[in-house]
């Protein structure tokens, strides 16, 4: 991968409107946006209709039509791709979902380990559900989780994504995993 530098520069002259800053960006960007897919896409359902390369691509094209997206920096672009990559799989469970069972749904437990296909769906809206849920509460732990969970980001990486130290990353993700297992647990 380039520089942290060269992607940063990039970012700003697409936030800029430099639209060929756009094309010089997605070559250097791939192979992290694919490990963060691939990261997310190991939680699926087995015989998921997405691929990583389907998934990076998609993502990629919603952050592209991001018109009041001010990036930052590389961290930020990818923290936001992580989050682009989880609303892709969200629609593809509640797509999946809708045709199976008309939105119907039952609890599952996180530690169930031979979930159905419709149960690894209910999982994820359930997930995804309780997460939007914590960043109405608090919006940097629901950032917190997305880098860390969705991203796979360590601490360090998280920080620097969100502007914020090692510490309180580490502070707002004890804190959102508490507070999302006990939603889950209610399955309110």
């Amino acid at each position: 991968m380039e520089a942290p530098a060269d992607i940063t520069g990039l970012l700003l002259a697409w936030r800029g409107g430099d639209t060929s800053a756009l094309d010089r960006l997605f070559p250097l960007v791939y192979d992290e946006l694919r490990r963060i897919a691939h990261r997310q896409l190991g939680r699926e359902r087995s015989g998921h209709t997405l691929s990583t390369t389907a998934l990076v691509h998609e993502a990629y094209l919603r952050l592209v039509d991001q018109n009041r997206a001010q990036w930052a920096d590389r961290a930020q672009f990818f923290a936001i791709a992580a989050r682009m990559m989880r609303r892709v799989l969200v629609d593809s469970a509640r797509q999946h979902l809708a045709g199976k069972r008309e939105g119907a749904r039952k609890r599952v437990s996180l530690e169930d380990q031979d979930l159905s296909l419709d149960d690894r769906a209910d999982l994820l809206v359930a997930v995804d559900e309780a997460l939007e849920r914590l960043a109405a509460v608090d919006e940097r732990a629901g950032r917190v989780v997305e880098c860390r969970f969705f991203g796979g980001y360590t601490e360090s990486e998280t920080a620097d994504a969100l502007g914020i130290t090692d510490r309180t990353v580490r502070r707002d993700w004890v804190r959102a995993k508490a507070w999302l297992y006990e939603v889950l647990r209610d399955g309110a």
